[in-house]
């Protein structure tokens, strides 16, 4: 059967198989699975058909349990249901696992496994929440790539209703769930065609019904309750012979050799390694690396985890084998090994590798990187029995030392990186690139986007690779063909440039001259470009955009056009004409005049790259290391943090910190008040005071979702003492005093609610947003003022319960990690200034948790 080739997410994969098999779908929210559930809603809206002829019924609950209620109910009732979540929300589906377990209805959980809350949340990917359901009785399989979850998904939905045990069907958060692939697709029709629809009767025939009435869910006692218990086994010793059954039936249609557990590498292996989801792409390439050196090395590659095949996975292991390791992406402190390890300790323990010794490692918690050399040192390990990767571990001393790093993707692949600044659209454009490449050209094309948790304002790097062979690299890029760097200030922050392989390109988005690039690029980027032949380009997507009606922050299809017009991956005349194409269909919807500004920035950013001609002098420039946050006042233990954590973090270097450093903090508590220490500089323009204009109202600071703008008054000495050029007036009512608005330029996130809501005089606003490098010395007057004691006559005077008298208030939340714009914080700042010093903060989840306290700063 011929299958048509797409390039999308490893959610969509899921939710296009998924899709198939569901009657209902019921639904609510968690990162990283929320697409699954978006793309299942959109497909039903447009009237997409399942298998059974139908759209697929959606409804979303107002939490997890509900979803997860929602769907036994469903199920009871003879409908085929499936659901999509992660992370915290899976653990409060867990009461319903263990009853739609225990009643034998096919359930289909899709889960983008993600990491447990626990010193800390973290959104990203690990095994922590999958691990903990292994007890519910529900069968657990496991995909490793974007391609094996459309493959895949189907034997679980297929399974659960022959093998009457409902499943969780799991791949990597983030890594696998939002990685873009090239990959083959299902046609509905085959999907129909492997479907065993006399059990889809009988399912539905056995659905509680008043024409046959029944009774389910008792209370049992001790004298029963046991036996009933084990009364399912058979129906679980039956469930892998079942999977391989289906598995069979796809490998049949779509010419693959999926099995319960599948072997890769030698055949005369020495060392191999068991593990699960997304790193197996990564260990498959590296041995790749190593057989090329004559290493006997290989994997097993765990797909059905549950029920757990001991034979199964006994032969997928080489007779020769004389030592295994079993890595784990999950930690259970107090146990005598990870789950996986001792899964696999047991299913061997008679057998005939019983003799073989079993190492056990821990990999990847939180999205971790795990790198080929990483796994090179894991094949190395002859000594530590239990061990780290991917960390410096000073403490306990379980970390395995990595050796260089090494180049295992295959010749010809073409990688790419992209530094973005949250919500400037660089992702959705690269979204777009990977997409056109991946549908218009013969290459295989793989993308993944590397976060910061801080929401918009952020870090974003954007990884991209293209070649002519599948590409396997489920890591970072860490040496790269073409590095974009979107946003000016980030030149100072972050070593970039040296991700360039020589001969790289390089593409600056900034307003610089070559007077401009003398006086603001760091000597290191200088000889880094000069002394590795990088190939240096320039454009100014801020004029562009703001010619073009974009508007200044919406840089994104202005620099993919560059990237196209530079890499010469598709000529650039189609490029552009595809770039125009994939613009409609996203901004369509926004009418007309959006598509045809999105085309007018296509056109402009493949007309105005401009070539730099790299100076000799570049060559002995010197290096001035990177602009990190640094704190030299307030609270020791601040200083502390900022200096020995936050500052590594904000830089990108987080990854080099050991074991060691978190001591301290080991429960999870930080010093609060960190984020004034950020001066992140990532606002294009902020707010200039003009005192001519100004009633003194206070409006703006009110609505500062930051708390960077604020209204000061000052002693007469204190205004004689000011920095020079500091702007004030008369304090209105108090002309004891002087007045003047402070604006912390390098905390400003650029979004202008200051000057929306600025009355002004007849017309004409006291503040106007004007370019942040133009507007420098604005920090000067912040950083003196801020520090001046707050006037509680003046306060009083002006009453602390108005808008007006609040303001001089020392606000007690500032520079959270909120979105420009955002119109939750300025509440909570204004309940600081009013009750701060009395108060506790309690906090569940959501955008408050990211804003609130988004490591490695709190605001």
């Amino acid at each position: 059967m011929a299958r048509k080739m797409k390039t999308m997410d490893g959610n969509h994969a899921a939710a296009h198989a998924s899709y198939a098999y569901s009657d209902v779908a019921a639904i609510y929210p968690i990162t990283p699975s929320s697409v699954m559930a978006e793309a299942t809603d959109e497909w039903a809206t447009q009237g997409r058909k399942n298998i059974f002829g139908q759209e697929v019924q959606v409804t979303e609950m107002q939490s997890e349990a509900g979803a997860a209620g929602a769907v036994h109910g469903s199920l009871a009732a003879g409908a085929l249901t499936t659901t999509y979540t992660a992370s915290q929300g899976l653990l409060l589906m867990i009461p319903n696992l263990y009853k739609i377990a225990g009643e034998q209805l096919p359930a289909v959980f899709n889960v983008s496994a993600r990491a447990l809350a626990s010193h800390a949340l973290s959104i990203f990917g690990d095994h922590s929440d999958v691990m903990a359901c292994r007890q519910t009785g529900c069968a657990m399989l496991c995909e490793s790539s974007v391609q094996e979850v459309m493959d895949l998904t189907p034997v679980a939905h297929l399974a659960a209703i022959k093998g009457k045990v409902p499943f969780i069907n799991f791949f990597d958060g983030f890594r696998t769930s939002h990685e873009i692939q090239k990959i083959e697709t299902w046609d509905y029709e085959d999907l129909k065609d492997m479907a065993d629809l006399e059990a889809i009767a009988e399912f539905r025939n056995h659905a509680l019904n008043p024409n046959h009435p029944c009774q389910r869910g008792s209370a049992q006692n001790p004298d029963i309750f046991f036996q009933a218990r084990e009364a399912c086994n058979p129906y679980y010793d039956a469930l892998p012979a079942v999977v391989q059954e289906y598995m069979d039936k796809v490998n049949a249609k779509i010419g693959t050799d999926y099995k319960l557990f599948n072997y890769y590498g030698a055949a005369d292996a020495e060392h191999v390694i068991v593990a699960m989801g997304s790193v197996n792409d990564t260990i498959e390439e590296t041995i790749d690396y190593l057989a090329a050196a004559g290493k006997k090395v290989g994997v097993v590659k765990v797909r059905l985890y549950r029920p757990f095949c001991a034979q199964a996975l006994i032969d997928a292991i080489p007779e020769s084998v004389k030592q295994i390791t079993v890595l784990d992406r999950t930690k259970e402190p107090g146990a005598l090994g990870e789950p996986l390890y001792l899964d696999v300790v047991a299913a061997l323990k008679d057998s005939k590798f019983g003799g073989v010794k079993v190492f056990s490692g821990r990999y990847g918690l939180g999205s971790k990187d795990t790198t080929p050399a990483q796994i090179v040192a894991v094949y190395e390990n002859t000594a530590k029995e239990k061990f780290t990767i991917g960390i410096v571990d000073d403490v306990t001393n379980l970390s395995l030392e990595t050796g260089a790093p090494i180049v295992t993707t295959p010749e010809g692949t073409t990688n790419c990186k992209f530094w973005g600044l949250g919500a400037d659209g660089t992702v959705g454009a690269n979204k777009n690139s990977i997409k056109i490449i991946g549908d218009n050209t013969d290459m295989y094309a793989q993308a993944y986007f590397d976060y910061d948790s801080k929401k918009s304002g952020g870090v974003t790097m954007s990884h991209l690779r293209f070649g002519k062979k599948p590409i396997k690299s489920t890591y970072l890029i860490h040496k790269a063909n073409f590095v974009a760097c979107h946003n000016p200030s980030y030149v100072n922050k972050y070593n970039m440039v040296q991700e360039l392989v020589d001969g790289g390109t390089f593409l600056l988005n900034c307003a610089w001259d070559m007077e401009g690039l003398e006086k603001h690029l760091p000597g290191q980027v200088k000889a880094f470009i000069a002394n590795h032949n990088i190939k240096f380009y320039t454009i100014d997507g801020v004029k562009i955009g703001i010619e073009t009606g974009m508007g200044p922050t919406r840089i994104n299809t202005i620099l993919q056009s560059a990237f196209f017009k530079l890499t010469g991956i598709i000529p650039e005349e189609q490029a552009i004409d595809l770039m125009k194409a994939a613009a409609k269909a996203t901004y369509g919807r926004k009418g007309d005049d959006v598509v045809q500004k999105n085309w007018a920035a296509i056109d402009a950013g493949a007309k105005q790259v401009v070539e730099i001609q790299v100076p000799e002098s570049w060559k002995d420039a010197e290096d001035e290391g990177l602009h990190m946050t640094h704190a030299t006042e307030g609270r020791q233990d601040v200083i502390d943090f900022v200096n020995n954590i936050q500052a590594k973090v904000n830089a990108q270097e987080g990854n080099s910190l050991p074991v060691s450093a978190f001591k301290d903090y080991v429960d999870g508590t930080t010093p609060s008040g960190s984020s004034a220490y950020e001066k992140r500089g990532i606002a294009v323009n902020v707010p200039v005071w003009n005192p001519e204009n100004c009633i003194q109202c206070n409006r703006c600071a009110y609505v500062c979702p930051h708390a960077v703008i604020r209204p000061v008054a000052l002693t007469a000495e204190e205004a004689a003492n000011a920095p020079e050029g500091m702007k004030t007036l008369d304090l209105t009512g108090m002309k004891e005093y002087k007045f003047t608005m402070s604006v912390s330029a390098l905390d400003c996130t650029g979004c202008g609610s200051c000057v929306n809501v600025c009355p002004g005089k007849k017309g004409a606003k006291a503040l106007a947003m004007e370019n942040l490098e133009a507007s420098a010395d604005e920090q000067k007057y912040f950083d003196y003022t801020v520090k001046l004691p707050v006037k509680e006559d003046v306060i009083a005077k002006f009453k602390e319960a108005t808008v007006k008298g609040s303001q001089f208030k020392q606000p007690l939340l500032e520079f959270s990690g909120a979105c420009a714009g955002c119109g939750e914080t300025p509440y909570a700042k204004l309940i600081t200034q009013l009750f701060g010093d009395r108060m506790y903060i309690a906090n569940a989840t959501g955008c408050s948790s990211i804003w609130g306290n988004s490591s490695p700063s709190t605001p």
